[in-house]
């Protein structure tokens, strides 16, 4: 187990900022690992991530489990597996800076477009979930956890243009995300990142996963729909940027 301090100064904060995205405020997990990042490597980091995510997975999944939708998981956890294998063949020849750019850049344009319209109070009308732009970000989002770790705002940004209520939103990702992971397991596996160091330190911040997720889930249910769906875009504009930032400097 990791015994540096400084490791966990940077770690307390991450993981509470995975268990606030997984208990439904999406987007702001994407900052847990450039905090890592700041004491360890970015693959390190990602290794003891996983399990973490696994274990939030849990709580997210059971306080949602009776708010999710069907459609859209028969639609996008075949293309987000294939966006994994994908991911994992050519992680050798893909450049991370160059998907994290675009992802952050497609995020960007979205969300503030979205953005203004609720200025404008003009919502557009809801759009059903779509076999080819469910294969498209279904496999976007799986490509993007597997290769940059952001498969976060693909997926938003097929789902959140339905319209589905609050619950049902947050429920279908933390199903979605919770099965990604577990097929990310296998990946992982075989590159050796499972070593017992970054084990026992995953289950050294497993009680602060936990309840930060709980938290999250009790803070979600709290507000009101339209706003919490304005966060979520505000949000994911923040995340976009951060993507764009992040890739630009690392080409």
């Amino acid at each position: 187990m990791i015994t540096d301090l400084t490791f966990y100064a940077a770690a307390l904060p991450a993981v509470t900022l995975l268990g606030l995205a997984k208990g439904g405020f999406a987007g702001i997990g994407l900052l847990a690992l450039p905090l890592l990042t700041l004491t360890i490597s970015p693959l390190q980091a990602a290794a003891i991530t996983l399990p973490i995510l696994l274990v939030q997975d849990v709580v997210s999944v059971w306080a949602y489990r009776h708010t999710w939708d069907s459609r859209n998981l028969a639609i996008l956890l075949p293309s987000a597996t294939f966006g994994i294998v994908l991911g994992y063949v050519l992680a050798a020849q893909v450049s991370d800076a160059a998907v994290t750019l675009a992802v952050g850049a497609v995020s960007l344009v979205f969300a503030l477009r979205r953005l203004i319209q609720f200025a404008l109070s003009r919502k557009p009308a809801p759009r059903p979930a779509d076999i080819p732009r469910g294969f498209i970000w279904g496999a976007a989002s799986g490509f993007t956890s597997m290769i940059a770790h952001a498969g976060g705002p693909p997926f938003q940004i097929y789902v959140l243009p339905q319209g589905l209520a609050r619950d049902v939103f947050v429920g279908t990702g933390a199903i979605f995300f919770a099965i990604v992971n577990w097929i990310k397991v296998l990946p992982y596996l075989a590159l050796g990142q499972f070593t017992s160091e970054n084990l026992a330190t995953s289950a050294a911040l497993f009680p602060i996963a936990i309840g930060s997720t709980m938290l999250g889930v009790a803070l979600v249910r709290r507000v009101d729909g339209d706003r919490f769906f304005l966060a979520i875009y505000a949000l994911l504009v923040a995340v976009g940027a951060k993507l764009v930032w992040d890739g630009w400097v690392a080409l």
